[in-house]
């Protein structure tokens, strides 16, 4: 079970979540003792540098997992074509440097791109699905990351897969029996009905992102639809199945995902679950050595 945070850098966040005066780079180590999990988005939108991917796992806690969201160069402006050299420069960008931290990888594709079974298989097909054939493939790297390429995979780790997808085309049988077919789990996504629901579970894993109960990346959730997503949690989670489960709260525009991600967490695990006795970020603060973080919860 993890839930967190789609995200950890946002300026409108300091002095709300993050405590007056936290320096910004310790903003992560902060955030990783709030939350059991942290979905990385600035993968989407740019390449990584390995040495910030380092700084990132040597930040947080020994069992904290990263999720990472694919890059939108793949599916947004490629839209999943001709896409091996691509994917090489994405595992050699850094990926493999969060090591035994790096959880699924979610790939979201553009609302207008409906389904195509024999273009999803062919882009399924090219994933690695282990860290030594991601580190195989990230030697095929073009000069996009020439002099700056990670491809060294350390311990051979799983690699899970999700896919997020925002047209009505998809609500297809045949969708969900590729899914399944290639151990892909199918986004469920809440997106204060802009988009079409998906409740299909495709995978031994399940990957939810919650982008705002009424409206997209600025409302909260109260805690009786809280509540609701605990019960589908255990669901999800019966003695039959055991499934992982990874939930994600991508309503930040308000200061909202955090405090909702808290809330779920003491609902799912109790009031035990988090936050951390970070020793030496706590002392950098001026606090006791034996003081936790204290996060409200609204």
């Amino acid at each position: 079970m993890h839930i967190g945070i789609s995200g950890w850098n946002y300026p409108g966040w300091r002095g709300v979540f993050y405590p007056t005066g936290l320096p910004h780079k310790q903003e992560l180590a902060f955030a990783s003792r709030s939350v059991d999990s942290i979905e990385i988005n600035g993968s989407f939108y740019s390449l990584l540098r390995p040495e910030s991917v380092k700084r990132w796992h040597e930040a947080t806690p020994s069992d904290f997992v990263f999720s990472l969201k694919g890059s939108r160069f793949i599916t947004h402006m490629k839209r999943l074509k001709d896409a091996e050299t691509p994917l090489a420069n994405f595992f050699a960008s850094g990926v493999l440097a969060l090591g035994e931290k790096l959880g699924p990888i979610l790939w979201q594709l553009p609302p207008r791109f409906v389904f195509d079974s024999a273009r999803l298989a062919a882009f399924f097909d090219l994933l690695p699905r282990t860290t030594r054939d991601a580190a195989r493939l990230a030697e095929k790297h073009d000069h996009r990351v020439e002099g700056r390429a990670f491809t060294t995979a350390g311990a051979n780790h799983r690699l899970r897969y999700a896919l997020e997808v925002r047209h009505p085309s998809f609500h297809d049988p045949a969708f969900f029996a590729l899914l399944r077919r290639h151990h892909v789990a199918l986004c469920i996504a809440d997106t204060a009905k802009r988009y079409p629901d998906f409740d299909e579970v495709t995978a031994d894993f399940v990957y939810v992102r919650l982008h705002g109960a009424t409206k997209l990346y600025e409302s909260g959730y109260g805690r009786r639809s809280l509540e609701r997503w605990a019960a589908r949690i255990d669901g999800w989670r019966d003695a039959s199945t055991r499934r992982d489960v990874f939930v994600y709260f991508d309503n930040d525009a308000k200061v909202r995902a955090p405090f909702d991600a808290r809330m779920l967490m003491n609902i799912v695990h109790g009031p035990a679950s988090r936050p951390r006795r970070p020793a030496a970020l706590v002392a950098s603060l001026a606090r006791r050595p034996n003081e936790p973080f204290r996060v409200a919860i609204r």
